[in-house]
């Protein structure tokens, strides 16, 4: 199975001071397009290489396989990352994950809180996610590098990158800006979706 880099659901030019047509050159075009490319090079000629995305990342963590599982966690989380942003502001948590928001973290705005707070302070490289969990709960998780829920048992909702690639061209080391760009641009209707899965 040869891997793709995913088509971007808009325009790359949609966002403004988010992330600019530059922006995403560098951290779609190259970032996530190197991870693309050194998955296909890696899973070839292996036991992994007609495996879905998802049965990589769990096999390669399960067996200590580090370049293939870095590689296929970092396509993946990418690839979600994209659909966590929309630049059709406007949109919103349904009732159910209202509801739940409600339940987990108090309301939206607490919610809200706690995540710019995690993304703000997670430590170098990584990702932070609102998941749920297996317990059908709603959590945050703070994850280093190319860590993915995947390997948790927990379904991903949301993420945002917080590798410096995914800010540094169009905000230089203000991430906090970045974050807070980032959850103007959420795309609840993905967010939604994943929780009726």
């Amino acid at each position: 199975m040869k891997f793709k880099l995913p088509d971007l659901p808009y325009d790359k030019n949609s966002f403004n001071s988010f992330i600019s047509t530059e922006g995403f050159d560098y951290h779609y075009g190259k970032h996530h397009q190197t991870y693309v490319n050194n998955l296909n090079h890696l899973i070839t000629n292996t036991k992994w290489e007609d495996e879905c995305l998802e049965n990589i990342i769990t096999g390669t963590q399960a067996e200590g396989e580090v370049a293939i599982f870095n590689n296929a966690a970092q396509h993946y989380n990418h690839s979600f990352f994209w659909k966590s942003i929309t630049p059709n502001q406007g949109g919103q948590p349904n009732d159910e994950l209202l509801d739940m928001i409600g339940k987990y973290f108090g309301s939206l705005e607490e919610l809200k809180t706690q995540f710019i707070d995690k993304a703000t302070k997670l430590f170098g490289s990584g990702w932070v996610w609102l998941v749920l969990t297996p317990e059908n709960k709603l959590e945050l998780m703070s994850l280093k590098d190319a860590d993915t829920p995947l390997v948790y048992g927990n379904t991903p909702l949301l993420t945002i990158d917080v590798w410096e690639h995914a800010y540094y061209i169009d905000h230089r080391n203000a991430r906090p800006s970045f974050i807070q760009l980032f959850w103007n641009a959420i795309n609840w209707e993905f967010v939604n979706k994943n929780l009726a899965k």
